[in-house]
């Protein structure tokens, strides 16, 4: 079945995670995604090099998968170009006037010196959507400095300063969490200017940063910080609403509760913890109340919570509609029966790992529903195929091989 982007043309110019995240998300909805790369392969094909022994036989063995690099780049056609050459600009200049969408995250600079910026590609191009992600954004003091989400995003918008108690070492984040969501705001973005450059017949620039999304996606506290207020950093012991906290059953697992309207919650909550004398109790019956004894009330929680375990919790919170979330693992996560239940996680089709299932995208098409219609291309697979597709001819390959413009 077609995708919601059946028909869509674009150009991928883009290393690591954030701008393959948004080709990836692209070519799950249909569209045609053609991926740009040096001779040589882009950054992430050469991330995560094997080191110890274990590794080594890992990687050396007949059925490794790179996985990561599968799950950014699926669904995409491979095309190794070498832009410093006169026939790859001749190549990608077509390509440009073919793709209704280009977008990289490459540095400015080195768009302008391949002769990839938005004002020579619009000339090629004058209804072209052009996307650019940047780690700062292109003006200000730090326009020209690299970054990746760890720095760009994470440490620089906050979001590493407010994450754990207080107190304690500035925690990582797990590996390109502000990638991904910035590419989710890249695919909305160039979708919006799509739809403008459609209405307007004219070309459309779009700019992303990765400091930008992590301050966005940080914005709860950020706006705090903007009406002249300090964000608090979460203290588990001395939680604001206790309903809305971490807590440890008697297994050592660890779930959220997650009451944002405890006034109302409290009642069964107290139930649930079979003490319902606690709902009345003046030290707890209101907002305010358990504000002012949360270090007790938290205690008494722990307390009882320590007495089962977390299945036995799980059918209590149910039966006495208790919001709250388990703190899962990823190999929990990847088991779950309500994640298989809504396909969450779909066949890779690579050849060498039938059984390999990648993350699906968030967003479920129900009349024309997404797909991931193929593993991510080697280095330049399908660079015949789609200079055929241009009008070349083999005579033209095999002359644009001779010069070293492609594989």
């Amino acid at each position: 079945m077609a995708g919601v982007l059946e028909g869509l043309k674009v150009l991928e110019m883009g290393h690591v995670v954030a701008a393959p995240a948004a080709g990836a998300t692209l070519a799950d909805w249909g569209a045609e995604v053609i991926k740009i790369e040096p001779l040589t392969g882009e950054m992430a094909r050469g991330l995560g090099h094997p080191i110890t022994p274990e590794e080594i036989a890992w990687t050396e063995s007949p059925d490794y998968v790179n996985g990561y690099f599968q799950f950014l780049n699926r669904g995409k056609k491979g095309l190794a170009l070498d832009l410093r050459t006169a026939s790859g600009q001749e190549i990608i200049s077509k390509l440009v006037a073919w793709a209704h969408i280009f977008f990289s995250n490459y540095e400015v600079k080195t768009l302008a010196k391949l002769g990839m910026d938005y004002e020579t590609l619009r000339r090629v191009n004058p209804r072209l959507v052009y996307g650019v992600l940047t780690g700062y954004g292109t003006t200000g003091p730090d326009k020209d400095e690299r970054g990746f989400d760890y720095s760009a995003a994470w440490a620089r918008s906050g979001l590493m300063y407010m994450i754990g108690e207080p107190g304690s070492i500035p925690a990582p984040q797990r590996g390109g969490v502000i990638d991904r969501v910035t590419g989710a705001h890249m695919v909305g973005g160039l979708l919006a200017a799509l739809y403008r450059a459609n209405a307007t017949g004219e070309a459309q620039k779009v700019e992303f940063s990765l400091y930008h999304t992590g301050v966005w996606t940080m914005a709860e506290d950020v706006q705090v910080a903007l009406m002249g207020g300090e964000p608090q950093r979460h203290d588990r012991t001395m939680a604001r609403n206790p309903l809305w906290n971490s807590y440890k059953t008697g297994d050592g697992q660890w779930f959220w509760a997650a009451m944002l309207q405890p006034d109302l919650s409290w009642g069964s909550f107290c139930r649930s913890l079979a003490h319902p004398e606690w709902e009345d109790d003046p030290r707890f019956n209101t907002l305010e109340n358990r504000f002012w004894n949360r270090q007790e009330l938290i205690r008494l929680i722990d307390e009882v919570l320590s007495t089962r375990t977390m299945a036995e919790w799980e059918a209590i919170f149910r039966a006495n509609n208790v919001i709250y979330g388990r703190v899962r693992s990823p190999q929990e996560v990847v088991e779950d029966p309500q994640a298989l239940a809504n396909d969450f996680f779909v066949s890779l089709r690579h050849p060498a790992r039938p059984d390999v299932k990648v993350t699906m995208t968030p967003v479920k098409f129900v009349e024309q529903p997404a797909d991931v219609r193929s593993c991510a291309p080697e280095v330049g697979q399908h660079t015949e195929e789609v200079l055929l597709t241009l009008d070349y001819d083999w005579e033209d390959i095999a002359r644009f091989k001779e010069e070293g413009a492609i594989l």
